[in-house]
């Protein structure tokens, strides 16, 4: 006698962002998926590759919830194995290129993983790690990268067996992938996606950047960060154009919006600092949607920007959830005819729960986890819950349980919350630097400059920059007797951490301190952001 089918297996679908590519590759079989130098591949063939790859983990012995880490720039690699890993069974780990050696050395002996995927242009950075993971450099075909006798890509896919690749089983809670951030121990934390997750991010950032088939979207956002805040699942999705960028500068955004026809692509202030003031940008002719975060943008910014052609959306998360998770909903009509400065300061604020959330899933709140005035003018903290919160941190429950204490995430963020309902952030309860959209923890950073034998004590606190939004100063006490210049400090700490998080200043002398003698980093933050309504920029 044959089973009736259960009432669940037919109303219930686990989520899984595979599925979009699947259905891409249905739908749109003559459609353009992926734009990679001159590489260009529609849905079909994006598909299989994707298939291949994980075919081609399966025989390495990568199994169900077994870490990949992948160390790249922006390439269709990248794109494949967010989609390949998962489907193999494993789980994702894409490394921040930027990072010194001893750092990622951290992150895949703490991850523990079993495979490194590499891009052949950071041959030198991996040379210099410790780490006795198993590693594949890739070398494309249309690289033109000498191989060496390093297994190279074209032949790896070409090698596998895709009949052979047995789908992932599981359920959609899930870790699809582990993206390490920054904490304010100084030691990378791992935050864990499912596929869940993954998959409804994806769904939001469709709707709040108004993607469409038609759209072509320019990888100038890191894929290694937040998975590209999800992107790579919500092009995908809407059977969207991908256009990977190795290098990110003005010259690549204007090639790709000019002889690519991008529609769409998401960067920090400072490369739209970038883009504007580079002598060759000239007015965008089409509608471009740029999606910024990392820091709002300055007012002046906003305007250039504008001027191009470019439709602004301004939006605010963390790694913890998936990059984005709330936006500055624009009001149009009514804001369009609003003075310039005055649409500037609405769209600077950090907006509204975004789309897969519930309204009250973020809010601003006291130490009693009681809903601030929305006055404009009181503090609280930023909390979220929902579906686009981390699943936890990788292997460290009492950083989950801190982070999850009372039922909320802790954002570490300071806002107010206007009359309207939209969160404007003020301050940062973390010690975490956030410059050009990178996460700088400033306790990592007086660490290691704590280990020059000259320094006696050390606080790093963010200063404003109108490059960079903020960026790391040093305040440097040093033993009696001792001599120490800045720029020898600074090239210690350069050789130890990414250069990114060495500090841009250096300044000498007694340090605050309260009676019991803990330094008062307060003191030194209130000196340089005088003058500033805030004390984020």
């Amino acid at each position: 006698m044959i089973a009736e089918p259960s009432a669940a297996a037919v109303h219930l679908r686990a989520l899984d962002p595979f599925d979009f590519l699947e259905r891409a590759a249905f739908v749109y079989p003559e459609k353009t998926a992926v734009v990679d130098g001159a590489a260009r591949r529609t849905y079909p063939e994006f598909l299989e590759r994707v298939e291949r790859l994980a075919a081609a983990l399966q025989a390495r012995g990568i199994r169900d919830g077994e870490r990949v880490a992948v160390l790249a720039p922006n390439t269709s690699m990248v794109l494949e194995a967010t989609y390949a890993v998962p489907r193999a069974g494993g789980v994702l780990c894409a490394l921040n290129t930027r990072l010194a050696p001893d750092e990622i050395d951290y992150i895949l002996g703490h991850c523990g993983a079993s495979l490194l995927l590499y891009d052949h242009e950071l041959q030198p950075l991996v040379s210099g790690l410790a780490s006795s993971a198993p590693r594949i450099r890739v070398a494309a075909a249309d690289d033109g990268a000498p191989t060496g006798g390093a297994a190279e890509y074209e032949r790896l896919l070409a090698e596998a067996d895709r009949g052979a690749l047995v789908p992932r089983g599981g359920d959609e809670d899930d870790t699809i992938s582990i993206n390490y951030t920054s904490g304010t121990t100084g030691k990378p934390k791992g935050v864990m996606y499912t596929f869940r997750g993954a998959y409804l991010n994806a769904l939001a950032e469709i709707f709040h950047a108004n993607l469409r088939p038609e759209s072509v979207y320019l990888w100038t956002l890191p894929m290694f960060h937040c998975n590209g805040w999800c992107f790579p699942w919500a092009v995908t999705a809407a059977g969207a154009t991908h256009v990977c960028l190795r290098k990110v500068d003005a010259v690549g955004i204007n090639h790709g919006v000019h002889d690519e026809g991008v529609t769409h692509f998401c960067a920090a202030p400072t490369v739209l600092i970038g883009l504007v003031n580079h002598p060759d940008t000239v007015a965008f002719p089409h509608r471009v949607v740029v999606t910024t975060a990392g820091a709002p943008p300055a007012p002046a910014t906003i305007a250039q920007i504008e001027a191009l052609g470019a439709e602004l959306h301004h939006v605010y998360g963390l790694t913890e959830v998936y990059g984005p998770i709330t936006e500055c909903a624009w009001h149009s009509p009514q804001w369009d005819g609003f003075p310039a400065a005055e649409r500037a300061r609405l769209r600077s604020r950090q907006g509204v729960p975004m789309l897969t959330l519930g309204p009250r899933d973020v809010r601003v709140v006291d130490v009693e986890l009681r809903d601030v005035p929305a006055d404009g003018v009181t503090h609280g903290e930023i909390v979220m819950r929902g579906n686009n919160v981390m699943k936890g941190y990788y292997a460290d429950p009492a950083a989950t349980a801190k982070a999850f204490e009372g039922g909320w995430f802790h954002s570490g963020d300071i806002a107010v919350v206007h009359a309207d309902g939209y969160i404007e952030i003020v301050d940062r309860a973390k010690d975490v630097i956030i410059s050009g959209g990178e996460n700088i923890s400033t306790q990592q950073v007086e660490k290691v400059l704590l280990e020059h034998d000259a320094v006696l004590e050390c606080a790093v606190v963010a200063v404003p920059d109108e490059k960079w939004g903020e960026v790391a100063k040093a305040f440097v006490t040093l033993k009696p007797g001792r001599t120490l210049e800045a720029d020898e400090l600074r090239a210690f700490a350069r050789d130890r951490i990414a250069a990114f998080k060495v500090p841009k200043t250096v300044e000498f002398g007694e340090l605050p301190k309260t009676s019991t003698g803990k330094i008062q980093k307060y003191v030194l933050r209130e000196r340089e952001w005088k003058g500033r309504e805030k004390r984020v920029n």
